[in-house]
């Protein structure tokens, strides 16, 4: 079957796996456009670090380590799931591998026996293969010297880098640079390309994300997101423009070793690694739904770029308007969150646990029992008794949230499928659900959606946007 979709060029198989050439030494999507090798030269990798360890280099026509990432690692809850979004976000680089392994609460043998077992390589080997497109990127987009492009992409040494730009993409990192396919963006302005499986319902993205914008800290428009970005180093601002296979990402960053984590956030922030093919196949197979994916193809979940963050609105969004929550979240930023050089209407970031959990939240005017339930969530984030980060335990953290004042199953559900990005995530409480299925003749929202599963998260974006 491997061999069938690489001589086909099949695009659904990218981010699934990559098939390395023998005779060459390379390594590639699975769609990409050099003539296909012969069955007997081909091997197949569950990761571009894999491919890497195994001694091959990345090809630089079909760029496989740009591929969308594997959604897979959405859907899956496990170890080797929760270890990938962890090293995604750049988590070996700023803790190391032991870093990894306590977040995780396994031994670093352990860890690395799961993820050579589930990856083909281990986690100091998937971090450098981060590290690598990271250096790519910006030596190709940027103008900086090469020097700090080797410590911004999380190089302990410019040997370190030259050796492993070499290794992964068989060129030296000067030869990149003056074989990059377009001109550097201006100074201090990273543009990328985030790639996605197609169809991808840009429209409606933009529209949801915009509608929930939080004035400072996000702005919509026409085509596009703005929004600033809470970073583990420093501050960020991202401009997306969502298209139908992907978006075009422009970035500002305080400090360039966040790119890795920058990129990462706004994928997940628009749901960028989805299968939208397997979500309509499995969706579309109820009649009650089947119209509905049918008239909004590729239609997203749309994610967050910082765990806190979503769980803070939900419990400003309980039992009030969007608009309304808007304008709480608006107040928050402003009275507490860090000012940022953005210019334009963002000047704001979101404001992280530690700073919430020590304010007066009744005088910027929360009503009694939302201004309690919002400071147990932030003093319980920033003592770590609610992990919010990618590769939480997506269990444990619904029932922390439960244990919380003031936060019930719609609100923990609710984190659990835009901070934590659960795919089968699912709010039978929801008014905006139980109207749409009323309306179709559906009065059991559980007993129906367990036809959905493990795309229960698709179903309710499409069931919120259904007419009627």
């Amino acid at each position: 079957m491997l061999e069938r979709a690489v001589a086909a060029r099949d695009p659904r198989f990218d981010g699934r796996f990559w098939v390395g050439v023998t005779s060459t030494r390379i390594y590639c999507r699975p769609s990409c456009p050099a003539m296909t090798p012969r069955p007997e030269h081909m091997r197949f990798f569950p990761s571009p670090a894999a491919a890497q360890e195994a001694g091959l280099r990345a090809c630089l026509r079909c760029r496989p380590d740009a591929a969308p990432g594997s959604p897979e690692w959405d859907a899956r809850a496990d170890l080797a799931g929760r270890a990938m979004r962890l090293i995604a976000d750049g988590v070996v680089d700023r803790e190391g591998v032991g870093g990894l392994a306590r977040r995780l609460a396994v031994s670093e043998r352990h860890l690395h026996r799961t993820l050579v077992g589930a990856l083909g390589a281990g986690p100091v080997a998937l971090a450098r293969a981060r590290r690598a497109q990271a250096a790519r990127l910006l030596a190709e987009t940027t103008g900086l010297p090469l020097a700090q492009v080797a410590f911004a992409a999380g190089f302990s040494s410019v040997r370190q880098f030259n050796d492993t730009v070499r290794r992964v993409y068989g060129r030296t990192p000067g030869e990149l640079r003056r074989t990059r396919r377009a001109a550097a963006a201006a100074p201090g302005v990273l543009a990328l390309r985030l790639a996605a499986r197609p169809p991808l319902d840009a429209a409606a993205l933009v529209a949801f994300i915009g509608a929930r914008a939080i004035p400072g800290v996000e702005e919509g428009e026409p085509g596009a997101i703005r929004r600033t970005l809470r970073l583990p180093r420093a501050w960020g601002v991202a401009e997306l423009r969502p298209g139908p296979d992907g978006a075009a990402c422009t970035l500002r960053l305080g400090d360039l070793r966040d790119l890795g984590s920058a990129v990462e956030r706004c994928r997940r922030l628009l749901d960028l690694d989805a299968d939208p093919l397997a979500v309509a196949e499995a969706l579309g197979a109820d009649p009650l739904l089947a119209p509905l994916v049918a008239a909004a193809p590729g239609l997203r979940v749309p994610g967050g770029v910082d765990g806190f963050e979503v769980a803070a609105r939900a419990v400003l969004g309980q039992q009030v308007s969007v608009a309304a929550a808007r304008t709480l979240a608006g107040r928050l930023a402003s009275a507490l969150g860090e000012e940022v050089p953005a210019g334009g209407g963002l000047t704001r970031l979101f404001p992280g646990p530690d700073a919430v959990a020590d304010a007066d939240l009744r005088a910027l005017g929360l009503p009694r029992a939302r201004a309690g339930a919002l400071a147990a969530l932030a003093a319980a984030a920033a003592a770590g008794g609610v992990d919010l980060d990618p590769g939480a335990d997506r269990e444990a953290t619904e029932r922390a949230l439960l244990a919380l004042p003031g936060i019930g199953p719609w609100t923990a559900a609710y984190v659990r499928m835009r901070a934590l990005a659960d795919p089968d995530a699912f709010l039978p409480t929801d008014l905006g659900l139980r109207r749409a299925l009323a309306a179709r003749g559906v009065t059991d929202a559980p007993a129906r959606a367990e036809r959905w599963r493990p795309w229960r998260a698709y179903a309710l974006m499409h069931l919120w946007q259904a007419p009627g």
